[in-house]
């Protein structure tokens, strides 16, 4: 999963046909990087602690370290 592609702006971890080109899917940045580590999946981020900490407020893929 290394190879995808995340936005440097809300860490979404983005779908695997999206290039470096292309805009964020959730928020609509064009800064995306392949440099991150680690993710975690969000399913109900209203009842999610680290969806409140990662300030997530939609279910997904999300890198925890992006750089």
């Amino acid at each position: 999963m290394a190879d995808r592609l995340v936005c440097r702006e809300c860490h979404r971890v983005q779908p695997s046909d999206i290039n470096e080109e292309d805009a964020c899917e959730a928020c609509g940045s064009t800064s995306l990087t392949e440099d991150w580590a680690g993710y975690v999946i969000i399913t109900h981020p209203e009842r999610s602690e680290i969806a409140s900490e990662m300030e997530v407020t939609e279910s997904g893929k999300y890198a925890l370290k992006v750089r």
